[in-house]
C-alpha cells in the first residue's frame, strides 16, 4: 500500500498570520487538543523567533505532550532556530526564498549564498531536533534546475521533508501535476505541497500535487490564512477520502466542532456555503432535490452529512409540491392528510412570498403548532 498522504496543520502559525487574527495561549492550546484528538498528523505551532510571548505559547503547547509532531517555522537564520530550540519542540521547518524575484529584491542575495546558508542552518538543527522540514518558499516561480539542486543538497543533509510552496497562489492543478511529476520522481526526500487560495485553486491544487506524487499537504482550519487563506483542512481531508480514495486517519466527525472553534477564536464568520462547514452545505431547497433525497441521499449528496458531524436538513421555497410538507411531517411523526398538507403548503407559500425567502424545516413547524 501506497503511504498515506500526511495532513501538516499550519493554523496555529499560518493561520494566526490572517489579517486581524491573534490566538492566546489558551486558544492555542484548545485548537491544538481537539486537532491532535482528531489524529492530525503534524502541528506548525507558531514562529518563536516573533518574540519571549509567542515563544512561551510554544512552550505550553510542547509540555502538554501530545501525540503528534510539533514543528515550528523559522526563517533561514540561526537566530530563529536559537529560539525555537530553546522551546523543546521536536522538529523545525527551515523557509528560504527560491525564486529569483525573492533571492534577489527580498535577501539581496545570490544562489551560492542561499545553498550555503541552508547547509549551515540545517547542519547546526540536527543537532539540536529529530525532524527537519525545508520550505520552498516561492517554488512556484523558481526555477526548476534550481529547486533539483536544493533537493540534492537537502538530501546529503538529511531533511526529513520539503515543502514546494505556492506562496503567491499563483498555480493551476494542470501545471502543479505536469510540472511537478518530475520533482516528485527524483526526490528521495518525501515532498509536501503548501497552497495559498489567491485565485480560488488552493485545494485543487493541493489535490494535484497528491496526483503528482507528494506525500505530505499543507493546510489549515477553514482555509484560515494570509491575504485569501490556505488550504482547507476539512476540504483536503474529505476530498482525499471521496475523490481520490485515500485513506485518512483523521475523524471526520471532528471536522465541523473544530471549525467552530476556530471560527470563533479567530472572530471569523464561516460562509453558508462553504465546502463541508458551511451552514447550507448539506440542506436541500429545491422540490427536485428534496424529493431525490427522500428516495436515496446519494442522488444527491456524495457522502453522508453524519461522517463529517454534520445533518441533512432541507429549506422550503417558491417550488415547494405537496410531497414536500409530506415528507416533513412524517420525518416528525406528525399527521399529514390531505387537507393537513394541503392546508400547511398554502400558509408556507404566502410566507414565502411575503418574506421573500425560502423557509427553515422550524419555520415550518411553526406555522404547524400557531394554527
Amino acid at each position: 500500500m501506497e503511504q498515506r498522504v500526511l495532513l501538516c496543520d499550519t493554523t496555529l502559525r499560518d493561520g494566526e498570520q490572517a489579517p486581524g487574527v491573534s490566538f492566546n495561549g489558551q486558544q492555542k492550546e484548545m485548537i491544538a487538543r481537539a486537532l491532535a484528538d482528531a489524529g492530525i498528523d503534524e502541528l506548525e505551532v507558531g514562529v518563536p523567533a516573533m518574540g519571549s510571548s509567542e515563544a512561551k505559547k510554544i512552550s505550553q503547547l510542547v509540555a502538554l505532550n501530545l501525540p503528534v509532531r510539533l514543528i515550528t517555522w523559522n526563517r533561514v537564520v540561526q537566530a530563529d532556530l536559537l529560539a525555537s530550540y530553546r522551546t523543546g519542540v521536536e522538529g523545525v521547518a527551515i523557509s528560504l526564498p527560491t525564486s529569483e524575484q525573492q533571492i534577489k529584491h527580498k535577501l539581496r542575495k545570490d544562489r551560492a549564498w542561499l545553498l550555503e546558508q541552508m547547509g549551515q542552518c540545517v547542519s547546526e538543527a540536527k543537532k539540536e531536533v529529530g525532524y527537519i522540514v525545508l520550505g520552498l518558499e516561492d517554488a512556484s516561480r523558481a526555477d526548476l534546475d534550481f529547486l533539483k539542486e536544493i533537493i540534492s543538497e537537502a538530501e546529503k543533509l538529511g531533511v526529513d521533508r520539503i515543502r514546494f510552496a505556492d506562496t503567491l497562489g499563483v498555480m493551476e492543478p494542470l501545471n502543479v501535476f505536469f510540472k511537478l511529476q518530475d520533482l516528485a520522481r527524483s526526490s528521495k526526500i518525501p515532498l509536501e505541497f503548501h497552497a495559498h487560495n489567491d485565485l480560488g485553486m488552493a485545494t485543487a491544487n493541493s489535490l494535484a500535487a497528491v496526483q503528482a506524487g507528494f506525500k505530505a499537504v499543507s493546510v489549515t482550519v477553514g482555509g484560515l490564512g494570509e491575504r485569501a487563506g490556505n488550504s482547507a483542512l476539512e476540504e483536503i481531508a474529505v476530498a482525499l477520502k471521496y475523490s481520490l480514495q485515500q485513506e485518512v486517519m483523521l475523524d471526520l466527525k471532528r471536522l465541523n466542532s473544530i471549525a467552530l472553534m476556530v471560527s470563533s477564536a479567530a472572530d471569523r464568520v464561516v460562509p453558508r456555503a462553504k465546502p463541508i462547514i458551511g451552514a447550507d452545505v448539506f440542506t436541500h431547497t429545491s422540490s427536485i432535490h428534496i424529493d431525490g433525497i427522500q428516495k436515496d441521499f446519494a442522488n444527491y449528496q456524495t457522502f453522508p452529512p453524519e461522517s463529517v458531524g454534520r445533518k441533512h436538513s432541507t429549506s422550503f421555497g417558491k417550488q415547494t409540491k405537496f410531497k414536500n410538507v409530506v415528507w416533513l411531517l412524517k420525518s416528525r411523526g406528525m399527521a399529514h392528510d390531505q387537507e393537513t398538507v394541503n392546508q400547511l403548503l398554502n400558509k408556507t407559500l404566502d410566507k414565502i412570498d411575503q418574506l421573500d425567502r425560502p423557509l427553515e424545516e422550524e419555520e415550518i413547524l411553526g406555522i404547524v403548532l400557531s394554527s
